[in-house]
């Protein structure tokens, strides 16, 4: 596997400001790129950012005008849980980068996109975000096709073959959340709706996004290895309790045909939920069902707390909003396809030197920064098993496999901080079992108007609640106006009576109004035309006013003490036997 050692010293981003409207202007006037310069497109090569894997709100100014320090930090950066051994809550208190990475690249942060709004017309970019780019009009997926074989400029082995991740899933999805084929069978995908983390993942601060889980085959097979959506779904169900590190309910299951004491009391019986339960040493009675069971006994295939077991896919699209008549939407038109694979087993035991080790090397090293494998066609390891790959538009709109600089923006976060499962998000944050289907349903089934706001494990308050008060706004960069005036008085305190709203109904602050959805899209789309990601993908109305140019040395964020996550970390309400009785009798 080749490794790219980035430079330590760059050119200064004295012009950013300069650059940033004739780049606006190009985009406007149609003369943005085509799509990726050729030159550019096979090559495993940073040119812009030497560290492309910080992203653009970790610059953010957390202190006001007035002195007040606002904290968005803490969704990301807390005492970690293991295996997750980063513990890199002190983040919150300061800006702890190294030198190169000091001057922020992400200069789209200051482009007034917004001023894209009066040259792309309304139906137009309703016209453009209703139309798919992932299927074509007969239905088929158009970058399945495009890469049997793929172009010159994405074969990076130049052998004829796409070996990274060949887009499949069909976003079909029955009343269980498995994604179905046109013949009826499966992709093995299935859909999980989950609690947007705050801040930048709410669609009113740009983009509506979706979440898919696959396990290898294995596990969705029976014994004799037959095809079995039942077994699947027990395997997701000890997944889930795996990663979640609690019980997980479940549709009653017959444990005896199984073979397998799901719920450890003792006994092969009929069995409500999946038991999570590891001792002192590490040590468990817990299994897999199916042959997924055969192959763990085989010491195939692993089983440990907070871990995937290896062969775990995910897919994410990144849409933009569609404000329909019944309120804003996931719209049909793709900013992005990320996918992730965890390609090797990692135990707690080996995450955990590798947290140590990289800490001493920060410490005796402050000066270097990260090193890189992949490619173009595989995706950027994340050195902890997964590998993480992604499609996004070219100026026109189609999809295009990312460069390796473009997906090197994804591994800092999945795999760098403390807040993650496994250097996932979603999945610990999924729907639980008293809401529609369980929770396992895509946004094109149901929104998540109605789910009441997260319950904080070891406290009285809820999540978005307490995101709001702590950050003082409802995205990082303190510029989402609408969200200002609709939660916060003029003295910038939340305003009780929308703080009742949003406890009962989360939708409240993830979905802006029809206005804002159509200056976000056509601002995104004029973004997209410069192809200019290595500068930033996130757009700020009006441009960024409170985000750092270049972070001072030592800088500290103002706030004083770390939020907890507890782990009080913010899970769906637990479900009691009563309850779920009542769901399962």
């Amino acid at each position: 596997m080749k490794r790219l050692a980035l430079p330590c010293s760059t050119l200064l981003a004295c012009l950013l400001a300069s650059l940033a409207s004739p780049r606006l202007e190009r985009a406007l006037a149609g003369e943005g790129h085509a799509g990726v310069p050729e030159a550019l497109a096979l090559k495993q090569v940073i040119q812009h950012n030497p560290n492309p894997f910080i992203p653009a709100q970790c610059y953010t100014k957390t202190v006001d005008a007035s002195g007040k320090a606002h904290n968005p930090c803490y969704t990301c950066h807390v005492a970690s849980r293991a295996p997750n051994y980063l513990n890199d809550g002190e983040l919150q208190l300061g800006y702890d980068f190294v030198s190169a990475a000091r001057v922020n690249r992400w200069s789209n942060l200051f482009v007034d996109w917004s001023r894209a709004a009066p040259v792309i017309g309304t139906e137009e970019i309703l016209a453009y975000v209703r139309t798919s780019n992932y299927f074509d009009p007969q239905g088929e997926i158009r970058l399945a096709r495009q890469l049997a074989p793929p172009p010159k400029t994405w074969d990076y082995k130049d052998d004829g073959q796409w070996s990274g991740y060949v887009p499949d899933a069909r976003f079909h999805f029955d009343q269980a959340g498995f994604d179905r084929t046109r013949d009826g069978g499966y992709t093995g995908w299935r859909s999980y709706a989950y609690y947007p983390l705050p801040g930048t993942f709410w669609p009113t601060n740009g983009s509506s996004g979706d979440a898919l889980i696959r396990l290898p085959e294995a596990f969705r097979q029976s014994d004799g290895g037959q095809s079995d959506p039942a077994v699947y779904a027990l395997n997701l169900a000890v997944v889930e309790a795996l990663i979640r590190q609690e019980d997980v309910w479940i549709e009653p299951a017959e444990e005896r045909g199984l073979g397998v004491d799901l719920d450890l009391d003792g006994k092969l019986g009929l069995a409500r939920r999946v038991r999570f339960r590891f001792d002192a040493s590490g040590s468990t009675r817990m299994s897999f069902v199916g042959k997924a069971r055969l192959e763990q006994s085989a010491g195939r295939v692993h089983l440990q707390a907070g871990l995937f077991p290896e062969g775990t896919e995910f897919l994410h699209t990144v849409r933009y909003l569609d404000p329909t008549p019944a309120g804003v939407r996931m719209a049909a038109r793709l900013k992005e396809l990320r996918y992730a694979r965890k390609a090797q087993w990692w135990t707690g035991e080996r995450l955990d030197v590798r947290a140590r080790l990289e800490a001493e090397e920060k410490e005796d090293h402050p000066s270097e920064v990260r090193a890189l494998g992949g490619d173009l066609e595989r995706g950027i390891e994340n050195g902890q098993g997964w590998w993480y790959q992604g499609f996004i538009e070219d100026a026109e709109g189609a999809l295009r496999p990312q460069t390796f600089e473009e997906t090197a923006y994804c591994v800092g976060c999945h795999g760098g901080v403390g807040r993650t499962d496994d250097g996932v998000f979603s999945f610990g944050r999924r729907l639980g079992p008293l809401t529609f289907q369980r929770g396992w349903f895509h946004p094109n089934q149901r929104g998540l108007e109605g789910v009441p706001d997260l319950a904080i494990h070891g406290g009285t308050g809820t999540e978005y609640v307490t995101y709001l008060e702590e950050n003082g706004a409802a995205d990082e960069f303190r510029q989402n106006d609408e969200a200002q005036r609709k939660f916060f008085d003029a003295k910038g305190r939340l305003k009780p009576e929308a703080r009742e709203r949003l406890r009962r109904n989360i939708a409240e602050v993830l979905l802006p109004s029809r206005e804002r959805a159509l200056a976000l899209n056509k601002a995104y789309r004029a973004l997209v035309r410069t192809q200019s990601f290595t500068e930033g993908r996130d757009v700020v109305l009006g441009g960024a006013k409170q985000v750092h140019r270049t972070v001072p040395v030592e800088e500290k964020t103002g706030v004083k003490l770390p939020v907890a996550p507890g782990w009080d970390k913010a899970r769906t309400r637990p479900v009691t036997p009563e309850q779920a009785t009542a769901i399962h009798p």
